[in-house]
């Protein structure tokens, strides 16, 4: 920018509906480069009410500065979504661990890593490589048996991302649709195409799916499911945590509702990203056919290009300054993951993909103490996946527009139809 020359006016990010036209990258960069931790506005949309609003930090540093100083910017203040919860149900809100700040998160994150052991993981990648085999196979004779085309998502995906979660927590085959019902209805509550109309209360307003009567179906499954394993255990994490005398019953209703929407929709979205991406960059797929040696650097270059997560939120527990800004205790401060990973100031050439990147210090899944839980589930997942791909999808071409889902939050695909012949 020239001497004299004024910045451009700060953009919209916070519209779910622009999201299902494509992340708006260039309305990152201009807030990275103008403003980088700017004042949204929070107006009424999709009949959800206004809300008061926020500042959006897009810069690398910042976003990472954030997620580290988790005794500035609180989770368990105002939770960690956009949207203020209702103050009656914030209490219940701050159960779960994702809004939990020091003593309190770090107690629930040790009592749920013990249920992650190292002979678990080796029986579960076990499954997911036959499971990521079979689906591949599955698509691609269904492209030849039509006209060549196949949706990934219905087809790959969903299916992937949901039915490892359920042998990861031991969710009995006749209930592991519930799973995908409940992702949807938090996840897409913004997305008319995932909920349709959204459940309202007495007033007329609509509920927050995270809210006690939204997950009250939910926690009653879950205290059937632990009573179950208690009597019937397996070699589940669900019976893990239903046989832990330290973790209390709301606890361990909390945990489910975590590792049942987190576990499902980072793969969940992340998956059909990556296979986007590789879509539209043929030659970077190519190369990975014949180099499969660089496929966990890949899996982490495709994580930044599409981030499974695009903004979480805290709230500042004390005056401070993030990046020239001066933020008062209690303004709300969202950081925006999808910009952060497109910051010039930490990745070379940001905007290519580059499979063989090194090093990759995206933050796609967070950073500091709330870094996610499963991020070496969902690399193996990730990596076994498109493993999977390389060995029996020979080629893969966009064959429409993907399909986005309506949302400030979760970056993903609805329906990704892929030529596979």
């Amino acid at each position: 920018m020239s001497i004299g020359e004024s910045a451009p006016p700060v953009p919209d990010v916070f519209d779910p509906r622009r999201y299902a036209e494509g992340v708006p990258y260039s309305a990152y960069r201009t807030l990275r480069d103008h403003h980088p931790v700017a004042w949204q506005e929070e107006p009424e949309v999709l009949g959800w009410p206004a809300g008061p609003g926020f500042w959006a930090v897009t810069r690398h540093a910042d976003v990472v500065r954030v997620l580290k100083d988790s005794a500035t910017f609180s989770s368990w203040l105002g939770a960690t979504q956009i949207r203020d919860p209702d103050p009656a149900d914030l209490p219940f809100i701050r159960r779960m661990m994702l809004n939990q700040d020091a003593s309190a998160h770090g107690r629930l994150r040790r009592l749920v890593s013990r249920a992650f052991t190292p002979r678990r993981i080796d029986r579960f990648a076990a499954v997911v490589r036959r499971r990521a085999q079979a689906l591949c196979a599955g698509a691609l004779d269904r492209a030849r048996a039509g006209d060549g085309t196949c949706d990934v998502v219905s087809a790959i995906t969903d299916d992937y991302a949901l039915l490892n979660l359920a042998d990861l927590l031991g969710v009995p085959e006749s209930d592991r649709a519930l799973l995908l019902h409940w992702t949807r209805r938090v996840i897409g509550y913004q997305d008319p195409d995932e909920v349709g109309e959204p459940l309202r209360d007495a007033e007329g307003r609509p509920v927050n799916p995270r809210s006690p009567s939204a997950l009250r179906d939910m926690f009653a499954y879950v205290r059937q499911l632990a009573d179950r394993k208690r009597t019937h255990p397996g070699d589940d994490i669900m019976t893990a945590l239903a046989t832990d005398p330290e973790l209390a019953g709301p606890e361990l209703e909390m945990f489910f509702f975590l590792l049942t929407i987190a576990g499902n929709d980072t793969v969940r979205s992340a998956a059909p990203g990556g296979l986007l991406a590789l879509a539209e960059h043929p030659g970077a797929y190519q190369r990975l056919r014949t180099q499969p040696g660089e496929l966990g650097l890949a899996v982490d270059e495709l994580l930044r290009w599409h981030p499974p997560v695009l903004s979480f939120r805290r709230t500042a527990s004390r005056d401070t300054e993030l990046a020239g800004q001066q933020i008062r205790a209690g303004d709300k401060v969202v950081v925006f993951h999808a910009s952060a990973n497109r910051d010039e100031r930490a990745f070379a050439a940001p905007d290519r993909l580059d499979l063989a990147r090194t090093p990759n210090p995206h933050v796609s899944f967070g950073d500091g103490p709330h870094v996610c839980l499963g991020v070496h589930f969902a690399r193996l997942q990730l990596r076994v996946l498109y493993q999977a791909a390389l060995e029996s999808l020979p080629d893969l071409c966009l064959a429409a527009p993907p399909r986005r889902l309506v949302s400030n939050f979760i970056n993903g695909i609805k329906a990704l139809s892929l030529q596979l012949t």
